[in-house]
């Protein structure tokens, strides 16, 4: 079951939308702050992280920052009533999946939270992938069959 963590200082806004996304089947956690949001980060994996951008203590851009090494797979959406377009780019330059209006449309939630979690699903099959692909490297077959074609060498032991 997906994993997603939910960082804003509102607390009608994080229990809305934990209600709305265990109504999908997700699991939910939620933070009230960055700190509290990054030690989640720390201790337990998530797929997808929505985060308020004006928050006290720390604001989400900087928790943004921070999780890119506590957490690279993570995709974070980033959620402000107060962004703009100079707001919304910067959080994506700095890593960000996407931006969304406080509050957000239902449907776009859901669908931003789903493409979220398509992508993160994609990375983790992508490095899963190299390393098999980096552990192969360098095997050469050994032996000679009928099978293998003129090009096999047979093994001299």
């Amino acid at each position: 079951m997906p994993r997603i963590l939910i960082i804003d200082d509102e607390k009608s806004i994080r229990h809305t939308l934990k209600e709305i996304l265990e109504f999908e089947n997700y699991q939910v956690d939620q933070a009230e702050d960055g700190p509290a949001g990054l030690d989640l980060l720390i201790q337990q994996k998530y797929d997808v992280v929505l985060c308020d951008i004006k928050m006290p203590k720390m604001d989400g851009l900087e928790v943004l920052e921070r999780a890119r090494t506590l957490a690279p797979d993570a995709a974070f959406i980033m959620v402000s009533a107060h962004g703009n377009i100079e707001t919304a780019v910067e959080a994506t330059k700095k890593g960000a999946f996407d931006f969304l209006p406080k509050p957000p449309d239902l449907n776009r939630l859901l669908v931003t939270v789903r493409n979220a979690l398509d992508r993160s699903k994609l990375v983790t099959e992508t490095k899963t992938l190299k390393k098999k692909l980096a552990t192969t490297k360098g095997s050469e077959m050994v032996g000679a069959s009928a099978a293998l074609g003129p090009c096999a060498k047979p093994s001299k032991r």
